[in-house]
Order: structure tokens, then C-alpha cells, then sequence
């Protein structure tokens, strides 16, 4: 019987992963642990030091910005497209940045160190990764503008459909608590938004589980951002 195919990131769904060169894919693989994360979860609190980096292949990352009364609200996201961890690990420096599990699944999780090895390496995986954070920096802008501007029920069409997309699933397990946390409005406000999406058609709710029945009309709902964001977190070019 022959032998299987050892499967490499480029296999298995993260986007950052799969752009890296051949040989860099290859050594990273045998480094790469695949870890259960559980929705709502915390990976990194804001002031710990970073020391590994995860990459979301089925769940979808919230970095959050906290006040000192202990609030908190979205300035970005991470699905498949993208990793926590890449300057603050690989610098080991402590992250500013909350990181909590919107949507359960899994992610790769690799030593910091291991990363910086092959960061240095290789000047086509720094190419990646500089484009991936120029990405994210322009997401986080975005964001702002979204949270100031734009109506509860626009944000939550546009986050949804960000999940569905850094998920690729439009079934999504989150509870209307934890969609109030990372969005920064009451429950309350969440539960309106929501059933006036469902009312609208675009999507079906139960208790934890969100279902985007009609993408068109989610976005017909949803803000310009959604767009802006969309063609910021797209996937790298491979080299």
C-alpha cells in the first residue's frame, strides 16, 4: 500500500501558511500543532507576553481594545487569512491587543521562534507577512470608522459576513453575548439588529448559532465597510 501524502499548511486552510515558499511550508509543518479553540475563549490577555503564534484555519480570531474600566470592543479581526502573534512573538514583546475566540475551531499553533527563524530566513516570507499587516492595519482603520459611524444593525451584517468569510461556513456558533462584546453595544441593542436581519430574511438564529440563510440581503444590509474590508483580507499571492 503506498504511502500518504504528508499534508502541508497550503493543504489545510490558512492562507498566510499556504503563500509561504515550498521549502519554508515544509519545515514549519513538522513544528505546527493543530489546536481545539473554543468560542469565547481568551488566547492572549492584553500585557502578556506573546510566545506563540496561532494560525485560524476553522475559527475566527477578535483582537479587542480594553479601557481601564474593563471594556471592551473589536478592532479587528483574523480568520483563515491571516495570525495572531507575528510581531509581538516574533519580537518578544508583550501584545496591546486582547485576543479572544469569536468563533470556535482550529488553528495551527507554532513556537514565535520557530516563525522568526524562517522570517529571517526569507525574503519572500517577510514580502507575506509585511502585505498580511499592512492588510490588518488598514482593517483595524476601518473598523474604527464602522464602530463610530454606522448603525448596529449594519455593523452586525458586517461582521457576520466577515465570520462567514473567514470561516467559509455560513453556519456560525456564537452567542448574541459574545457578538455584544466584540461589537461594543448592550445585548439588548444585538438582539434588536438581529431580528431585524431575520425579519429581512438574511438570517436564522437560535440560542448560539447564527445561520446566513441569503448572503445578498445580509450585505444589502451591511455598511460600505464590509466591501472596504473585503478587499483588504483576501488571499496572499503564492510564491
Amino acid at each position: 500500500m503506498a504511502a500518504k501524502r504528508r499534508k502541508t499548511p497550503s493543504d489545510l486552510g490558512n492562507l498566510i501558511l499556504g503563500a509561504m515558499p515550498s521549502e519554508a511550508r515544509v519545515r514549519l509543518a513538522a513544528r505546527l500543532k493543530i489546536v481545539d479553540v473554543a468560542g469565547g475563549s481568551v488566547i492572549c490577555d492584553a500585557g502578556a507576553l506573546v510566545r506563540e503564534i496561532y494560525f485560524p484555519r476553522t475559527c475566527v480570531l477578535s483582537l479587542l481594545g480594553l479601557s481601564r474600566a474593563g471594556d471592551a470592543v473589536e478592532t479587528a479581526f483574523i480568520g483563515r487569512e491571516g495570525a495572531f502573534g507575528l510581531v509581538a512573538g516574533m519580537r518578544g514583546r508583550e501584545t496591546h491587543a486582547r485576543c479572544q475566540v469569536k468563533i470556535g475551531g482550529t488553528a495551527y499553533r507554532l513556537p514565535a521562534a520557530d516563525f522568526k527563524r524562517e522570517f529571517d530566513r526569507s525574503a519572500t516570507v517577510r514580502a507575506v507577512v509585511l502585505d498580511y499587516l499592512a492588510a490588518l492595519t488598514a482593517l483595524t482603520q476601518q473598523t474604527v470608522v464602522c464602530n463610530t459611524f454606522h448603525s448596529a444593525k449594519a455593523r452586525l451584517a458586517r461582521s457576520l459576513l466577515m465570520m462567514r468569510d473567514g470561516t467559509g461556513a455560513d453556519l456560525l456558533g456564537i452567542t448574541q453575548e459574545l457578538l455584544a462584546g466584540v461589537l461594543g453595544l448592550s445585548r439588548t441593542t444585538v438582539t434588536e439588529a438581529a431580528r431585524a436581519l431575520q425579519s429581512a430574511g438574511a438570517i436564522s438564529y437560535r440560542r448560539g448559532v447564527v445561520q446566513i440563510v441569503n448572503s445578498d440581503r445580509l450585505a444589502d444590509a451591511s455598511c460600505e465597510c464590509y466591501e472596504t474590508v473585503r478587499s483588504l483580507v483576501k488571499e496572499p499571492a503564492k510564491a
